[in-house]
């Protein structure tokens, strides 16, 4: 493991202004976002839509710093032939890759998920290495469902699966992204998503350092501290991030280079004020890099423009360049909800 190597790349995975594309959809996934503008999804379209967005480049080289890859796409060329890995690296991004196996029922533990995908993962990062990724994400699934769930068994296994894959990626050179989501579905308020989120992120840290993890060489993508979509009372702005900072302050270590924040269900425009309003309160506050490792909330609006049409890709890369704009003015903590009307 070459330590400098790891925190060059986590750094340059967090530089100001940039954040991560995430467009590691499984098959299924991406089915069913096609099928919600009526377009098949097959190899092919879902390489023309990838190949799009990583084309985009305004967006590409002035706000994305890396883009996580699905197992398909990763080994994918582009329709003139160049490797999609190279597009992503021409445009000064860091291919990185989704190395885990899903989220699966947890024995003894009905409702709870644990997440699989370490049997083989050597050999599978060696390859990854070798087709250009130089980071990895793995996600765990924690749900608020009542008094018992989470229960300490489903976040003590999903944290040390975590932590195995993050040891195994930095063994062969790759920046792990740790990811353990506490899932906003259900009608929990905001402070029981922190109490979950706290002690889950403590519980993640403990394992990491058990197994000898190097914090410099790894980045977090978390959930904010916001209620459950279900929740009749839903904070504000200014709240969640409060609360988002004062969680992530008392359970992450300085030594950690950077914090991408997932989206997890929230509306585009949400996720873009959430982040600006954390950057833009409390960056000092801070002693990582905190950006964001959107999908969704970087891809719908493209999407929609697109509808699987080629004389769409113009308007469809001109509402993903919007999207990464807006979120790089949030990492910045420049974002004002008025420039959402300037294209």
């Amino acid at each position: 493991m070459d330590l400098n190597e790891l925190n060059k790349i986590a750094m340059a995975m967090v530089a100001p202004g940039k954040g991560i594309l995430a467009a590691d959809e499984s098959s299924g996934t991406i089915k069913k976002r096609f099928d919600s503008i009526g377009v098949d999804s097959t190899e092919t379209s879902r390489r023309d839509y990838r190949e799009m967005l990583f084309r985009t480049d305004e967006a590409m080289r002035q706000h994305i710093s890396g883009v996580i890859l699905f197992d398909e796409t990763i080994r994918q060329s582009a329709a003139d032939g160049a490797p999609l890995t190279r597009l992503i690296q021409d445009a000064g991004a860091i291919p990185g890759i989704k190395v885990d196996m899903g989220a699966k029922d947890l024995a003894g533990a009905p409702g709870e998920k644990v997440t699989e995908g370490l049997d083989g993962l050597r050999e599978r990062l060696e390859e990854y290495h070798e087709l250009g990724a130089r980071f990895a994400k793995w996600r765990a699934v924690i749900d608020i469902a009542d008094d018992e769930i989470p229960s300490g068994y489903c976040i003590s296994t999903n944290v040390h699966a975590l932590a195995r894959y993050a040891a195994l990626c930095q063994e062969v050179g790759i920046v792990p992204i740790v990811e353990p989501e506490v899932l906003m579905d259900g009608d929990h308020d905001i402070d029981r998503c922190y109490d979950v989120t706290e002690f889950t992120l403590k519980s993640l840290f403990d394992e990491l350092y058990a197994q000898d993890v190097a914090l410099e060489g790894t980045i977090l993508k978390p959930n904010m501290v916001i209620a459950g979509k279900k929740c009749a009372t839903q904070a504000d702005v200014d709240e969640v991030a409060e609360k988002t900072v004062k969680c992530f302050r008392a359970s992450v270590p300085a030594s950690l280079p950077g914090i991408v924040f997932l989206s997890g269900g929230q509306s585009d425009e949400a996720a873009t004020a959430h982040l600006n309003a954390i950057n833009a309160g409390f960056k000092e506050k801070m002693p990582w890099a905190v950006s964001f490792s959107y999908g969704r909330a970087l891809q719908a609006a493209p999407l929609k423009a697109w509808q699987g049409k080629a004389e769409n890709v113009a308007a469809a890369q001109a509402a993903f360049a919007h999207r990464a704009r807006m979120n790089s003015l949030a990492q910045l903590g420049d974002w004002d909800e008025g420039l959402e009307q300037v294209s």
